[in-house]
């Protein structure tokens, strides 16, 4: 077999898209010349690597083997590149970043601003997923970094502990339920319901939720951002569950109020996992240092 390093490349990005026209936008190549190298892989390897379906592609298992040499071999080649000095004259470097809608939406903006500003030669792809696509992608070496929700099992990887999310109800000021302390889970399910697209990771979370009690999660309205969900709670359309972070920066223009949600799974601690710190690429390392001083972690 002989892959070189475009053709691991380029077959991480088609991994991590799930799709070999964006993998082969994401290496730089043509739809044609990348088709022609990952089937080259696999006629070299006299085994498929991708199960191909109507939505895209995914790794076959000797696919996510390729997928965990080539994260290893590009790893220590960065490695390498970093330790001899080429990173701090320019050289560009790259890092997956996966995260729950509640860091996506509220803390990471700032905190990532912050570190582009600091570090011009590092680019950062950040997707939002649920904590278990966040952890199934780490540990099968799809991403470099992850924020996720501790009430998820974590399995081996390695994690540092960030701030205490609370997602709490938004109301208008004028509701009924601006009265109450606290409102249980059950209470909200009654109230018109304001939310986000079925990929968003927080609404997944509310959903399974709202499963375990045997209630439905219905909306009357999906927006693409917790702005826009803000805005429609003001305007009377619904009530809504949002991180408090987000809740109290909307009520510094809008008039609604939030209100704690009395289950236990409305806190929750968020973590930042890998599978190995000491395994990451010099800019992913940089990465990982910028979050834990921005975000409140401490080494656990």
């Amino acid at each position: 077999m002989r892959f070189d390093l475009t053709d691991l490349r380029l077959f991480l990005h088609v991994a991590e898209a799930e799709s070999i026209t964006r993998g082969a936008e994401r290496a730089g190549l043509a739809l044609a010349s990348a088709s022609e190298r990952i089937r080259g892989m696999e006629l070299a390897g006299g085994v498929p690597l991708l199960e191909r379906h109507p939505r895209g592609v995914r790794p076959t298992p000797a696919g996510l083997a390729v997928v965990h040499h080539a994260r290893l071999m590009l790893g220590q080649l960065e490695q390498m590149r970093g330790e001899l000095g080429q990173y701090a004259r320019g050289l560009r470097g790259h890092v997956r970043l996966l995260s729950i809608t509640a860091a996506a939406a509220a803390s990471l903006p700032e905190a990532l601003s912050g570190f582009l500003a600091a570090y011009p030669t590092i680019d950062i792809d950040l997707e939002e997923r649920t904590s278990r696509e966040a952890v199934d992608a780490l540990a099968g070496g799809l991403a470099d970094l992850g924020i996720v929700a501790d009430t998820t099992d974590l399995g081996a990887l390695e994690t540092l502990p960030l701030y205490l999310d609370r997602i709490v109800l938004v109301v208008p000021q004028e509701h009924a339920l601006t009265e109450r302390s606290a409102v249980a889970f059950r209470e909200v399910l009654d109230e018109p319901l304001v939310g986000l697209s079925h990929s968003r990771s927080l609404q997944a979370y509310l959903a399974t939720h709202a499963a375990r009690a045997g209630r439905p999660f219905k909306l009357r309205v999906r927006l693409n951002g917790l702005d826009s969900v803000c805005r429609m709670v003001e305007r009377g359309v619904g009530v809504a569950i949002v991180p408090e972070a987000v809740a109290r920066r909307a009520a510094e223009t809008l008039a609604i109020r939030a209100i704690p949600i009395d289950e236990p799974w409305a806190l929750r601690r968020l973590r930042l996992c890998t599978r190995s710190f000491a395994a990451l690429t010099p800019h992913a390392r940089h990465l990982a240092q910028h979050l834990a001083e921005h975000l409140g972690a401490e080494p656990s």
